[in-house]
């Protein structure tokens, strides 16, 4: 039997490109953002060096727009469209696209929904039309409901048997003290087993509007055609009102230590609240952030590990939403040396609070980011990715070029404000550590 005919060519030749009319923008060389009447908006960048296209729909509902009685109905949901539509079987959605080399994707979080494929240049129209079929007419059947909520509770039970997402996540409830910002994308066992067809359809029908959508892609395509392959495939729904913003989370310190039964590690998780996406300092943010434990050479795996081996994972982290960020650090280690662990986390974080960053650490620190930022934008999909926080974030669209600019601009002072942020005293920590053997063994023996 024979297998498809591929097409390796964009969908219009790259030299016969042409910005479409209308309520469209080029935003660089290759470039171009379209808000179409009824939505969504557009964004698409042709990378000539490519023969494949990662193409992507994002749909502002997550984690923040649920009560608090549907927790993880905004993933329940991303699984079940998957179950398939009213034009396609779910074998149906992942074969049209496998046949020809490329796959689908999906993934929540707390701010949007987003389901992905990357395929061959020429099967950009499909994909295209799989993406469509898939986020705006599914069926959601009552008996695929059963069958997927259970799949949803094996991915909670699987959460649950790793103690370092245990710590992260009661680390999350406990800086933002009750704000949806800090619950799990997943939901709980009991909210995911009280959701019913009906409420999935109620969030769909609200949320799975085209204005309610952003679509990027990046690679060989063209983004005119790209245009009106959507234009063929949307449905005819009338625009969604923006959803609400939640209000800005107020981040809460202090210690808290946890047990558990198994494992042989204890896990401590340190964090507080920063600034949100769009606010300029979140530049700074991220080069200060990388200087401390952003890599093997940073101070906390130098320190930690190479200098007292302390431990074999530590690491800062950072993250951004829309009304705000978190900055922290991670280390694991034993029991036994977990004080002396957090003894020299705190230490750390508290010389880079009171001094900054060296003049070396800032330069080598630019220079990395950098780096990685280039490399990164090899990959379609990272591109793609790229164009769309420009559209959910609503911020500014920067050049390869501006992007280096900014990392350049971050000085001593803003790192100075930024590791402020770092300083412990107004950070939430989390300890999670396993039973201790003695009462593991009287437990048994009773």
């Amino acid at each position: 039997m024979r297998g498809p005919a591929w097409d390796l060519r964009p969908l219009t030749a790259v030299g016969e490109r042409s910005v479409p009319t209308g309520s469209s923008d080029r935003l660089d060389r290759d470039v171009y953002r379209t808000c179409l009447p009824r939505g969504p908006t557009v964004l698409t960048e042709c990378m000539d060096s490519v023969r494949s296209v990662a193409v992507g729909f994002w749909v502002r509902q997550g984690r923040v727009h649920e009560d608090a009685e549907q927790g993880g109905v905004s993933h329940l949901l991303e699984h079940m469209v998957f179950k398939g539509t009213h034009r396609r079987s779910a074998r149906d959605l992942a074969w049209e696209l496998e046949r020809l080399g490329g796959a689908l994707d999906a993934y929540t979080t707390h701010e949007f929904t987003a389901f992905q494929a990357r395929v061959p240049a020429g099967a950009l129209a499909t994909a295209l039309d799989v993406l469509c079929d898939l986020t705006f007419f599914p069926r959601l059947f009552k008996q695929d409901l059963e069958v997927e909520r259970e799949v949803v509770l094996e991915e909670i039970a699987a959460a649950a048997e790793v103690p370092e997402d245990i710590a992260f996540e009661e680390h999350a409830r406990a800086l933002y003290g009750g704000h949806p910002y800090g619950e799990p994308i997943l939901g709980t066992r009991e909210s995911v087993r009280a959701l019913s067809a009906s409420a999935l359809a109620e969030v769909h029908d609200r949320a799975y509007r085209p204005g309610n959508v952003v679509v990027a892609a990046a690679g060989a395509v063209d983004h005119e055609a790209l245009v009106d392959g959507l234009a063929r495939w949307l449905p005819e729904r009338v625009r969604a009102s923006a959803p609400a913003d939640p209000p800005a989370p107020v981040g809460e310190g202090g210690f808290r230590r946890m047990r558990r039964e198994g494992g042989r590690q204890t896990h401590i998780v340190t964090g507080g609240l920063s600034v949100p996406y769009r606010d300029p300092l979140r530049y700074a943010i991220h080069v200060t952030a990388t200087a401390l434990g952003g890599g093997m050479s940073s101070r906390l795996f130098q320190r930690i590990r190479e200098e007292r081996g302390l431990a074999y994972a530590v690491y800062s982290f950072h993250g951004f939403y829309a009304q705000a960020g978190h900055v922290g650090a991670y280390v694991g280690t034993r029991p036994e040396t977990a004080g002396d662990a957090r003894e020299a986390l705190e230490e750390e974080l508290a010389c880079l609070a009171r001094d900054g960053l060296t003049d070396q650490e800032l330069d080598d620190t630019r220079s990395q980011l950098k780096g990685q930022f280039l490399i990164s934008l090899e990959s379609p999909a990272s591109r793609m990715n790229r164009l769309a926080g420009v559209a959910l974030y609503g911020h500014e669209y920067r050049s390869l070029d501006e992007v280096a600019a900014k990392i350049d601009a971050v000085g001593h002072a803003q790192c100075l404000e930024a590791a402020a942020y770092f300083l412990p005293d107004r950070l939430a920590t989390l300890e999670l550590a396993p039973v201790p053997a003695r009462a593991r063994a009287a437990t048994d023996a009773t």
